[in-house]
């Protein structure tokens, strides 16, 4: 695997696994990307649309393993620490997008229904921050939403202003969708130097990465 990025990131309530074989199964995966209870709910607004079938899935894991190892992304599967509801769970996948001739990063994230609203996206993209900014040495984070998903830039202002961030304005036809779509998108982004000394910087000062899944 890429010595770029760590294989896992814990916060206080999350562990971060890198997205493989070896964090999740096909089956395990399939069953959630597939036919979740709320997934339509899920993908309403994603760039990806619920799998047909577990070759699918396969599939998708493998390219996540590839694009890991040659450093071009950094995903994760998202699971619940012990002490919060559903602890062990998969609850959804993350990561950065790596543009490295650009000097930037974009976050992604997306969670099962269940999850929605106790605040994880928030905690996981300053654990992300703190990769990019401190690990990975980035100049600049971006973020982006579909500009109609009200719910999905609430919680984006929110972690992007204790960030020391800015909204960036719409770019039309920004995000393509699955079913051949396109719709605007709303962007945001977070300098090194707005991070650094920001509420978010100090709140993520507990963030632990770890080089293997074993915790080393």
């Amino acid at each position: 695997m890429s010595d770029l990025f760590p294989a896992a990131v814990e916060t206080s309530r999350l562990r971060l696994e890198r997205v493989g074989h070896e964090a999740i199964g096909v089956r395990e995966l399939y069953g959630v990307v597939s036919s979740d209870d709320g997934i339509e709910d899920v993908t309403e607004h994603a760039p990806w649309s619920p799998h047909e079938n577990p070759k699918e899935t396969a599939e998708f894991l493998e390219r996540c393993e590839k694009q890991f190892r040659d450093g071009e992304n950094a995903d994760y599967v998202i699971r619940l620490r012990e002490g919060e509801e559903g602890a062990g769970e998969f609850a959804g996948m993350c990561g950065l997008n790596c543009e490295w001739d650009r000097d930037s990063a974009e976050l992604g994230v997306w969670l099962r229904k269940r999850f929605w609203g106790r605040g994880y996206s928030g905690e996981r993209a300053r654990a992300l921050m703190r990769l990019a900014f401190e690990r990975l040495d980035f100049g600049l984070v971006a973020v982006g939403a579909a500009a109609e998903n009200d719910r999905s830039r609430r919680a984006v202002e929110k972690y992007v202003e204790s960030a020391g961030g800015r909204f960036e304005g719409v770019v039309r036809h920004g995000l393509a969708f699955a079913d051949g779509s396109v719709r605007d998108e709303a962007r945001y982004s977070v300098s090194r130097e707005e991070w650094c000394g920001s509420d978010a910087e100090r709140s993520s000062a507990s963030v632990r990465f770890f080089d293997s899944l074993d915790g080393d």
